[in-house]
């Protein structure tokens, strides 16, 4: 389980060092600030990066803006960025848009807008279709990844660190190894989300990573999962016992 990692691409010391303060408080996690273009390629391509934040001019040159035109031609290079400029020229603004940011921002940065900025970027670029809304927290769902908002932050969740999912009416219950999460979905519709070579329901109110389970007692009805959860296992889904080898 991890926050989501962040790449400052900023040349003021005093800028970064704001943005850091405000997204560290939320949560976030800053694997770099890169002052130039090459510093920015370098960190961007030797760490894991969820989101961006550029700005437009480093060392008076619209390095920021060559930046993200480069990370959108690259295959699967791509990630989600916005831009944070205190500059107001058009055509600037022009040559930007064209890269797609997921926002514009002008400096100096209103903490509540940066913050709401990166969500959006996030949820945009990684679920535009499977985002769920429930009354505490948002959720996004990718290929490898829950994105959960908590507070003012969006908390990355490994799906391969999910343990089990569990339904309450209508919410989920999320149970990773070491925290839990409620979101406001049905089994039926997570289900889709998940590998079913890797996921697997053992009843209709639970759902099974497989690789987290240490026992599986047929008699009592019951899957034992790492953390020693425990988990019902009904008639109706024991087949699912027959996506493990079995040594006779």
């Amino acid at each position: 389980m991890d926050n989501i990692n962040v790449l400052i691409i900023e040349d003021t010391p005093a800028e970064s060092d704001a943005l850091v303060k405000v997204l560290t408080a939320n949560n976030y996690n800053i694997v770099g600030i890169a002052p130039t273009y090459n510093e920015a390629l370098t960190l961007f391509y030797n760490n894991a990066i969820d989101v961006v934040v550029i700005d437009v001019f480093l060392d008076g040159k619209p390095d920021g803006v060559t930046f993200a035109e480069t990370i959108n031609i690259v295959p699967n290079g791509l990630k989600p960025f916005v831009f944070l400029t205190s500059s107001k020229d058009r055509q600037i603004f022009e040559r930007a848009k064209l890269t797609k940011p997921f926002s514009f921002l002008l400096k100096p940065f209103n903490e509540l807008e940066i913050l709401y900025a990166l969500e959006m970027a996030v949820e945009k670029f990684y679920g535009q279709t499977n985002v769920f809304i429930g009354e505490e927290q948002d959720t996004v769902i990718s290929d490898d990844y829950l994105f959960i908002k908590k507070n003012k932050a969006l908390k990355k969740v490994r799906i391969e660190d999910i343990v089990y999912i569990e339904v309450e009416d209508r919410y989920c219950n999320i149970i990773t190894d070491v925290e839990k999460f409620v979101i406001l979905i049905s089994l039926t519709k997570i289900i889709q989300f998940l590998d079913p070579a890797k996921f697997s329901q053992t009843h209709r109110n639970y759902i099974v990573n497989l690789s987290k389970i240490e026992e599986i007692i047929v008699n009592d009805n019951l899957v034992v999962l790492k953390g020693n959860h425990k988990v019902v296992l009904s008639e109706k889904y024991r087949d699912f016992v027959k996506k493990f080898r079995v040594l006779r």
